[in-house]
């Protein structure tokens, strides 16, 4: 037991690591290349705090660990929106610009929304099995390519101050390289470190590995978005700390889950439709209190009663075993 809990832990250290070396070899490398520091932000910061959910998710699909492959993406998400959200907003009350909510929210909706809908076959569609197949992957992909075009669109659009993106240090090109080739590296041996661990725990404890991937795997591997969202709300940056959050729950379905489904199909679980229906309330909460508020802000109070809900529901989770 306790190797396989050391070896987990290495595994989300050599994860994060992993991550901010390619970010920071990317971001060096894009520079270099005259890429504006917003774009990059945009790009490969945000695909960087993803990575280690990529990775882990594609070693466990190519291992048929199908519940931690969903729970990761469910898990990460309901973190990422209860707990991350709540932690910034209780810094500081998170105000973002109404294009945030109007737009990105509801597009994050649409995603929990367009996965449990592809994920139950039997109740919709009369099928034999529940799966979320090569087909559903490349819907879901095509759902995160118009995401990537509309972001592109707001580029062109929005003007953004020259200190609303932190300052990105160029490293030389073979540096920069060897940045990216070795976070590669330890994100691919971290993850498979993560997986394999989980799934040994997970069968020593007799816990089930929808519950292992719905909370360990899933909030360690969102330790990057929780970092990035703290630091931007101690700095009072809104945007950023909300946009980490909305973008990574977009991310992790469309992009991650889609990628997941096309190298392997996924048998869905059906239990995993209440952890779905959580997301899909929390994200509305989310809309509605950002929304229908006049100052579109995220107060310390509301923030504490999202931290209060993940606590509820983590509770849930180990009830239910």
């Amino acid at each position: 037991m306790l190797p396989a809990v050391f070896l987990l832990l290495v595994g989300f250290v050599l994860l994060i690591q992993g991550a901010n070396w390619l970010v920071s070899g990317a971001s060096s490398l894009a520079k270099r290349f005259n890429v504006s520091e917003l774009v990059i932000g945009l790009t490969i910061v945000a695909f960087g705090t993803s990575a280690p959910e990529l990775v882990v998710n594609v070693l466990a699909s190519v291992s048929g660990a199908n519940d931690i492959t969903l729970g990761n993406i469910i898990g990460s998400n309901n973190f990422n929106l209860f707990f991350i959200l709540g932690i910034a907003g209780l810094i500081y009350p998170l105000s973002v610009h109404y294009n945030t909510v109007w737009r990105e929210i509801p597009y994050s909706l649409l995603a929990v929304v367009l996965m449990l809908l592809i994920a139950n076959d039997v109740l919709l569609n009369g099928a034999a099995a529940n799966n979320i197949d090569r087909t559903d992957g490349i819907i879901l992909l095509l759902f995160f390519v118009a995401f990537l075009y509309y972001a592109y669109l707001s580029l062109q659009s929005e003007t953004i101050a020259p200190d609303d993106a932190d300052a990105v240090k160029d490293l030389g090109t073979v540096k920069s390289v060897l940045f990216i080739v070795l976070g590669m590296a330890l994100l691919i041996g971290g993850g498979k470190l993560v997986v394999d661990n989980a799934i040994t725990i997970a069968k020593i404890l007799q816990l089930s590995e929808k519950l292992i991937g719905l909370t360990i795997v899933a909030a360690g591997t969102s330790l990057p978005e929780l970092a990035t969202s703290a630091v931007a709300a101690f700095k009072k940056r809104s945007d950023i700390a909300v946009g980490n959050v909305v973008g990574s729950n977009i991310f992790n379905i469309f992009f991650i889950l889609g990628t997941s489904a096309v190298i392997k199909p996924i048998t869905y679980n059906t239990s995993f439709n209440a952890d779905g229906l959580l997301l899909i309330v929390g994200t509305v909460l989310l809309f509605g209190v950002m929304f229908l508020g006049k100052r579109h802000t995220l107060s310390r109070l509301e923030a504490g009663v999202f931290c209060g809900i993940f606590l509820l529901y983590t509770v849930y989770l180990v009830l239910q075993g």
